[in-house]
């Protein structure tokens, strides 16, 4: 079994070069055999608050056409942070396009001091993905601080432990350890997905996209700047990892 994670360098506000690049992310990742691509949070549109909703997509978005037949042409489960206007609410989520053209959603459980005044959090929105034998628990960004978030996905059997963050270059050693540590005590790996490059007023994203087996080890991890994708490859219940950087 094959799962990646994009790192992106998101352009700001400008969602039709955002989809532009997902696209072509996610052909590279055919190519490498990904069975899932993951890309970062509010991926679609870059990290934005006070401008979300004027950005937001609702589940019946036009806009995301490409992706659902993206995920359909290449057998692949593909995952875009965006967003999410529903019943008059503005939830920070990620749209889960299946290879049979459906569609589920997650919404960010635990929001980042601030986020509230722009966005409503929601457990309602927590599906589980199912990948040949494996069970995923998506996660974005501030969930990963909230140990009841990786412990509840433990709970729930998963042997995948999915976040899709924006953390700076200050945050981004802390991200690491914390998420070796729910891989080695929940017996997860963990492939995460962050940007390379910076959003929301310019500022510094921290990159370092990465995947740990389930002892929380590091198998690889892109550098702090610029895209590319992790590969993370599952043969005979051992986990390998490697990085393909773009041009």
């Amino acid at each position: 079994m094959i799962v990646a994670a994009a790192q992106t360098v998101p352009h700001q506000q400008d969602i039709v070069k955002n989809l532009a690049d997902h696209c072509r992310l996610t052909v590279l990742a055919a190519q490498h055999g990904a069975q899932l691509l993951a890309f970062p949070e509010l991926s679609l549109t870059g990290y934005e608050r006070e401008r979300a909703r004027q950005l937001a997509f609702t589940p019946d978005d036009p806009r995301l056409d490409k992706l659902r037949g993206l995920a359909a042409m290449h057998n692949m489960i593909i995952i875009a942070g965006a967003p999410v206007q529903m019943n008059s609410l503005l939830y920070i989520g990620a749209f889960i396009f299946m290879p049979d053209m459906s569609m589920g959603i997650y919404t960010k459980q635990y929001l980042h001091t601030g986020e509230e005044i722009c966005y409503a959090s929601s457990f309602a929105y927590n599906p589980m993905l199912q990948l040949e034998d494996e069970t995923i628990t998506l996660a974005i960004c501030a969930d990963i601080t909230n140990p009841r978030h990786a412990r509840d996905a433990a709970k729930r059997n998963s042997t995948i432990y999915l976040p899709m963050i924006f953390y700076s270059p200050a945050g981004i050693g802390q991200a690491h350890t914390l998420l070796s540590d729910y891989a080695k005590k929940y017996h997860m790996a963990v492939l995460m997905s962050n940007y390379g490059g910076p959003t929301w007023d310019n500022r510094a994203s921290g990159g370092q996209s990465a995947v740990w087996n389930n002892r929380g080890e590091l198998l690889a991890t892109l550098g702090s700047g610029g895209e590319g994708l992790i590969i993370a490859e599952k043969v005979h219940n051992s986990w390998t990892g490697r990085i393909v950087k773009t041009v």
